[in-house]
Order: structure tokens, then sequence, then C-alpha cells
């Protein structure tokens, strides 16, 4: 299993990508000095990095069955871990409720001044998430209610999220709308594709 960065915006943070089938993504935003670690897998290079960058202030964990290593990197960098929180305090961030069932439970971030939109697993960009070409899919479980709301009201220039790499540019929130709209169409397209997510969820459990 390798792991590779990924998204580098400069000093206003970056992203490591696991290289597996679910290809799990973590996120390090930077403002005033302060860095905020996202739904992290730990990578000791990434940690080296989120150091250069500034003062880690947090852990934040967007997802509640994304614990991916929240709490050892929080622990690690003697932050508070921030389990699906309602704010950031001392942020520039402000958090987005995605759903919240009792199965479910998800915030996403709006960072206004980067135009950064942050999503765990709502939405995501790698093969189990998109239908045909689209760059961004929706969630298998939700494209019978994507969260249209929540999300389509922001118009992102850097669309980071949990699974795959990001959309930066113009076209980041014209693809965040289309996944959003076409979310019923693509259904049929990405069921075909459950049973391999299936057995990669079952490797990473078992270590393989």
């Amino acid at each position: 299993m390798g792991i590779r960065f990924c998204d580098d915006r400069g000093a206003r943070g970056f992203s490591w990508i696991v290289d597996e089938p679910a290809t799990r993504t973590s996120h390090a935003l930077a403002a005033d000095g302060r860095v905020w670690v996202v739904d992290p897998v730990r990578h000791e290079p990434a940690l080296e990095r989120v150091r250069g960058l500034g003062q880690p202030a947090g852990v934040i964990q967007l997802l509640d069955r994304h614990n991916r290593d929240c709490a050892a990197v929080a622990a690690e960098l003697e932050v508070p871990h921030l389990l699906v929180p309602g704010t950031v305090p001392g942020s520039p961030f402000e958090t987005i409720p995605v759903r919240h069932t009792r199965r479910w439970h998800e915030v996403a971030l709006w960072w206004r001044a980067e135009r950064t939109l942050v999503v765990a697993e709502a939405v995501g960009t790698n093969r189990f998430f998109r239908s045909g070409d689209d760059p961004v899919g929706v969630h298998l479980l939700l494209r019978l209610s994507p969260p249209r709301q929540a999300l389509a009201s922001h118009e992102p220039e850097h669309l980071l999220v949990g699974h795959g790499e990001g959309l930066h540019g113009p076209s980041a929130a014209t693809a965040l709308r289309h996944a959003l709209d076409d979310a019923r169409r693509g259904l049929p397209s990405v069921a075909l594709r459950l049973p391999a997510l299936g057995v990669d969820a079952v490797r990473r459990r078992t270590g393989r």
C-alpha cells in the first residue's frame, strides 16, 4: 500500500492519498499560521509537512465512521479530535450538515475565503463514486436522495473529497452540481461496481 501527496495548494495546504481501490484521502488546511488535519490516515511525511506549515490546531473527523487514524494523529499532534463537529472554533471554516441519521453522521467544511469545499463521503472522485466520464459522483447509498440542498448552493474552486483526488478551478462547481442533479440517473452504472468495493473493504479490514 503506497501513500502519495496530491492536491498541493501551497501555503494553504495539501492532501495525501492511499493508492488502493478506495483511495482514502486526507487533507491539511492551513490558515493564519494554524493547520487543521481532516480525516487523516497516518503518514509521517505528511505530519512533518503539517508541522512545517504552522501550528497544528485540530484533527477534524467529518464522518462518524471515518475513524481512520484520527484519534491517534490528534494525540500525536497534541490537538483536539473534533468528531463530526457543529463548529470548528478558531478556524475560518463553516460546517455544513450533510446527513444525520442513525447510521450516517456527516458534515462538510466550507472555507469561504478560499472557495474550498471538503466532503468526506457524500461525494467522491474515485471509480466507485463516478458514473461514466463524470469527474465526481454521489455515494451509491445517497443517489436516491442526494444532499443537494446542503452542497449545491456552494461554488467551490477547490473540491476536496475523502475518496479520490480533488477538483480545482472553475469546473469544480459545475461538476459538483452535475453530480448532484444526475445522481439518480447514474445509479445503475455505479451499482455494478459494488461487489468490487465490498472486496476492497474486506481487504482493508483484514490488512491484506
